[in-house]
């Protein structure tokens, strides 16, 4: 009799190996985590990730990202530096952007603006807006880019044989 309650039991509480209901259970738990594959992230959830990442300098030493307005509770506004690259005329220097980020954001890109003044071929040379037609990142943009990494393309493509020898601003010039 107590052999009998305890293989109940068993047979209740976990199907046998092999059984069918084994396989309706694998088979239910494939099927919900492929219709799961392609989640959605709230827009302040990628944003707290991203300011997150900034904050404890999680990505490439040569940028940087954080709040530009720490009351700004929708994190639109957000600033950005670029140390320049090596081997170029921006050795030495360090950049300031602004980068803002619509309700959109990430299914559209950030609007990307250099605060330091600097000569590129993808920035605009009166307001130093990030041409979007003319940088690529922006161009084709991807909901899986972050702000990070658009500064890190910036540093790429001011290292870019087209950028990396053109004559610069004084360096404590500022757009307006």
């Amino acid at each position: 009799m107590i052999l009998w309650k305890r293989q109940r039991r068993n047979v209740q509480e976990e199907p046998q190996e092999g059984s069918p209901e084994e396989a309706a259970a694998a088979a239910a738990a494939a099927q919900g985590s492929m219709s799961r594959a392609k989640v959605h992230v709230p827009r302040n959830f990628r944003l707290l990730d991203e300011l997150e990442r900034g904050e404890k300098g999680l990505g490439d030493p040569a940028v940087s990202l954080g709040m530009d307005d720490a009351d700004d509770l929708l994190m639109y506004s957000w600033r950005g530096t670029i140390l320049g690259p090596y081997d170029s005329v921006h050795e030495g220097r360090i950049y300031q952007l602004k980068l803002y980020c619509d309700d959109d954001y990430p299914s559209k890109p950030p609007s990307v603006k250099f605060q330091s003044r600097i000569n590129m071929t993808c920035v605009n040379q009166e307001t130093g807006l990030i041409d979007s037609k003319s940088f690529a990142m922006l161009a084709d943009w991807k909901p899986d880019f972050t702000m990070e990494d658009v500064l890190t393309q910036l540093r790429k493509e001011m290292a870019a044989s087209h950028n990396k020898r053109l004559p610069q601003p004084a360096e404590d010039s500022i757009f307006l």
